[in-house]
């Protein structure tokens, strides 16, 4: 580097390099001007000087000067390689490999670039160069170890593990000692279990155990090797001594579930598909009766039992589980037994069990059968678990109940007004559960999930403004929307997100969707220093492992559901674009096409002179914000808080689409997925794609009410369609009627009898009768009356179970769909006013029907006030706490519970 400067020059070049490497931007600034003033037209300079301006944020001019030095000296390979961390540091890595490549062209054995190079083939699964790479590396400089434990990982993320063992053995063997130094103890026991795990992937698990008891004294990771050892035990079916292994492992955390689960397969008592034989219950109800008795502190070898044991067995190991945790006030108790509900009848028997503890409590102040008195606290926290439990079962009448006398019992509980908020959630009163998700928070303001239940509560209600105001009360310096940005906090992004699609704002929806796409990006991003840490480090299992999850990244909840939230808000916006780019498209249709071509220019004049406005604003703004290195600290300024230039897109369903493959890659066994690939492509005019999705969605759910009107609106659109006159289209044709008869739904049917067979199928369900309906009403317009008719012949009730009466079987949100279906797909408003005032009868709290007991409802026992000192909502019924809280007594209410 800087061979071709004198003497003086060439160190005031090496200068800059290492002010670049140790940060110190300035200095390094300093001695490129120094040589550039007498060499101005030198390329590496010139390239280094716009490697450091980058880092101190002028990228325009990083680039101007990068490739100003390039074109002055194209044969250097340091310009392509400064070419190339330039691209890097904008994520470019596709043009940053072209770079490195081109300089590798020219010092084809420089160990730095191919290092990068690497780098950037790891960070974009290029595995085939990924190997050659680090291939040349370990050829180049044998002697360092970070060479040979690359080119091993390198062949393993390239599916050849056996590979990877050879190489890591060949390391081994060039090891002047046997045993590693102290200080590389852990790094050297690290290497070795990542290769006993690439020896069980590759099936030589004999080999695998043999190698771990041989190397067992040099793994300083003890639980990792016990685990790793009857791993590989169990996988040769050394049972017995699997077991003996998982006792052993019991004994160190008998809290660990993964060891009871292993200790069940060793000794024959594992579930066939979730299910055991009733001789199997028997030996298991023994085995954990015995461990049990080993480990009387462990709360697991009391709690599994439950999900296999039956009748009165379970009754009796539920009542002797959830005693003392009632007595001793556990909140999570009805959290930690909640799966039990999805196991036939056992939500009966927990039910039954919970009444006779509290009819005993208050009838003796004792549990059946105990001496012992417990304390006033006990029924309190019997009423809160069974609030919750008739939540779970819609019974939200009895769930208030029971939560009103505990708030009554004890005033200052506040996960009895988490309970209750959430309760009236569920039942459908969002403005009521607010106020109650307020009345906790008020009640200890330094709880932040507390506080985060709030916000919650409120975006549901769409209370947003509210809900930011609260938000901002545990961030930095209450900069809510920078800081909560920052913090990756996805949930509030994607709840304010919808509560805005809700009302209509697809500006500010789309802006929090797609921040936490942004989100992801930024976690893809963050892997790329690991490629070289772990290296480093030896981590090499829990490197593979995040490769693996990142692979997977944008396959998990809340990528979809943002990327969901996106895909519905470009729908919308094509369906019915925004008054304001509606007006400007007017205005600029009535133009010329030369006046078009000047007003666009003087936008685009107008746009660049606001930019660079601004950032001279911020210039100035932070010019005493500049630290040693040069680097400016700017406080990032949102140009679009709103969202108003996201509307401005010219296709929407072209950006809809984007975000479509990404679901189609990572969520290909969604519903959702392909039921947005039908609307996209149904607008687009897209017919094999929209078959494709229909063909999608009969595979993965083909009773699904979404699955029929898909399928029946697709093959009436198809039948719209005008005879084929183009080659394409004939094609089409030939494709449509070829896939028609192997849909077995309408194999030899027309569409009116394909849906009435499903009709007839699912009669008894409100929504599948919804969707008939609204099939109908496609299909064959004068026939309203009758689509209407069979939503209004719905039954809600089915059989109960004795003193509690019938099960509603409805869901609040079905029928607030189905209301939806009467007035805008049906037109039929009357109808509409008689399924409201039918489903004000079963859902008395929600506000969507205004029920009797809702917020909306002037004379609702629920009504909602406003708390004048703290300006939050809060309910009448809990006045006196509201009060108490307000006025400082809260000591008051703390007597009220010894």
């Amino acid at each position: 580097m800087g061979a071709s400067l004198p003497p003086k020059e060439a160190n005031l070049f090496k200068l800059i390099v290492k002010s670049y490497e140790t940060k110190q931007y300035k200095k390094g600034l300093k001695a490129a001007d120094a040589i550039l003033k007498k060499f101005p037209d030198h390329g590496e300079t010139l390239s280094m000087k716009g490697l450091t301006l980058n880092c101190m944020d002028r990228k325009s001019d990083a680039y101007e000067l990068v490739r100003l030095g390039l074109k002055n000296d194209l044969k250097s390979h340091v310009c392509w390689h400064v070419y190339g961390l330039l691209y890097r540091s904008d994520r470019d890595y596709r043009e940053a490999i072209k770079c490195y490549r081109n300089a590798l062209k020219i010092d084809p054995d420089n160990i730095e670039i191919l290092r990068d190079l690497s780098l950037l083939q790891a960070q974009m699964r290029d595995l085939t160069g990924f190997v050659e790479t680090r291939q040349q590396l370990l050829t180049l400089k044998p002697n360092h170890r970070m060479n040979w434990i690359g080119f091993a990982v390198a062949q393993h993320l390239n599916s050849n593990a056996s590979k990877a063992v050879d190489i890591l053995e060949a390391y081994e063997g060039t090891l002047e000692v046997d045993y590693p130094p102290d200080n590389e103890r852990c790094e050297h026991g690290e290497m070795l279990l990542y290769k006993i795990s690439l020896l069980e992937e590759c099936g030589s698990l004999e080999r695998a155990l043999e190698e771990l008891r041989k190397k067992g004294s040099k793994i300083v990771d003890k639980l990792s090797f016990k685990e790793q050892e009857v791993s590989l035990l169990v996988k040769l079916l050394h049972l017995e001594d699997g077991a003996d292994m998982y006792r052993g492992l019991l004994a160190m955390n008998p809290d660990n579930y993964r060891y009871y689960e292993g200790l069940q397969k060793c000794v024959g008592l594992d579930s066939e598909n979730g299910h055991y034989s009733a001789d199997k219950i028997d030996k298991l109800d023994d085995l954990y009766k015995s461990l049990g008795q080993q480990y009387t502190w462990s709360s697991a070898v009391k709690r599994i039992p439950l999900d296999f044991l039956q009748g009165d067995k379970f009754h009796e190991a539920a009542d002797n589980y959830v005693r003392p945790l009632l007595t001793k006030g556990v909140p999570s108790l009805f959290s930690d037994l909640s799966s039990l509900y999805d196991h036939p009848g056992k939500a009966n028997i927990l039910e039954n069990l919970i009444l006779e503890l509290e009819h005993s409590i208050r009838t003796t102040g004792k549990y059946p059968g105990r001496e012992e008195k417990e304390p006033p606290s006990t029924l309190m926290w019997i009423l809160f678990f069974l609030a919750q439990h008739y939540d779970r079962r819609g019974k939200y009448d009895i769930a208030l109940t029971k939560i009103d006398e505990a708030l009554e019992h004890t005033p200052t509980v506040i996960d009895l007004y988490s309970v209750k908020s959430r309760i009236l959630k569920h039942a459908g009163d969002l403005t009521a559960a607010a106020a109650l998700a307020d009345e906790a928070r008020c009640m200890d303001l330094a709880d932040r999930y507390v506080n985060s239940e709030c916000v919650k509560r409120m975006l549901q209600a769409d209370q947003v403004p509210m809900a930011e105001k609260t938000a901002v009360l545990f961030t930095k310096d209450g900069d809510q929307h920078n800081n909560l940005h920052d913090m990756q906090c996805m949930w509030y992004e994607l709840a304010s997100g919808e509560s805005y699609f809700r009302q209509g704002d697809l500006g500010r929806a789309l802006k929090k969707f797609l921040a936490v796409e942004k989100h992801y990006a930024d976690i893809t991003e963050d892997q790329f220093d690991f490629h070289s840490y772990c290296l480093r480090k030896m981590t090499l299992r829990a490197y593979v492992a995040m490769l693996k999850f990142q692979d997977r990244l944008h396959s998990h909840a809340y990528f979809h559901k943002a990327a969901a939230g996106a895909i519905r808000c470009y729908i919308r916006l094509y369906d019915s674009p925004s008054k304001s780019t509606t007006g400007e498209d007017d205005e600029m249709s009535k133009l010329l096409p030369s006046q078009k071509k000047k007003m666009k220019q003087k936008q685009k004049k107008a746009e660049a002179r606001a930019k660079r406005e601004a950032e001279v604003k911020s210039e100035e703004s932070t010019a005493s914000s500049v630290s040693k290195s040069g680097k400016r600290h700017v406080k990032p300024v949102d140009p679009d808080p709103n969202g108003e230039k996201l509307l401005q897109v010219e296709d929407p369903l072209l950006e809809a689409t984007k975000y479509l493959k990404l679901l189609q890659k990572s969520s290909p066994n969604s519903l959702e997925t392909h039921l947005l690939s039908f609307e996209i492509n149904m607008r687009k005019k897209k017919i094999l794609l929209a078959l494709q999705a229909v063909k999608q969605l009969l595979r993965l759910d083909a009773e699904s009410p979404d699955t029929h009107c898909c399928l029946i609106r697709f093959f009436h659109k198809v039948g719209l369609m005008a005879s084929p006159v183009t080659d394409t289209e004939k094609l089409i044709w030939s494709v449509l009627e070829a896939e028609r008869p192997s849909i077995s739904q309408l194999h030899e049917k027309s569409l009116l009898e394909a849906n009435e067979c499903f009709l007839e199928k699912h009669k008894d369900s409100l929504t599948h009768r919804a969707a008939v309906a609204e099939m109908l009403y496609l299909l064959e317009p004068n026939k309203k009356s009758e689509a209407v008719k069979l939503v209004e012949d719905s039954t809600n009730l089915v059989p109960g179970n004795g003193a509690l009466g019938p099960v509603k079987e409805w869901k609040l949100k079905d029928c607030i769909a189905v209301h939806k279906l009467l007035e805008t797909a049906l037109i039929d408003h009357d109808a509409a006013s008689r399924w409201k005032v039918r489903c004000t009868e079963y859902f008395s709290f929600s506000t969507y029907f205004e029920g009797k007991y809702s917020s909306v409802n002037p004379n609702s026992v629920y009504k909602i006030g406003k708390n004048t000192e703290n300006g939050s909502t809060s309910h009448p019924g809990d006045d006196k706490i509201s009060d108490s809280i307000s006025n400082g007594k809260l000591e008051a209410f703390k007597e009220l519970t010894i």
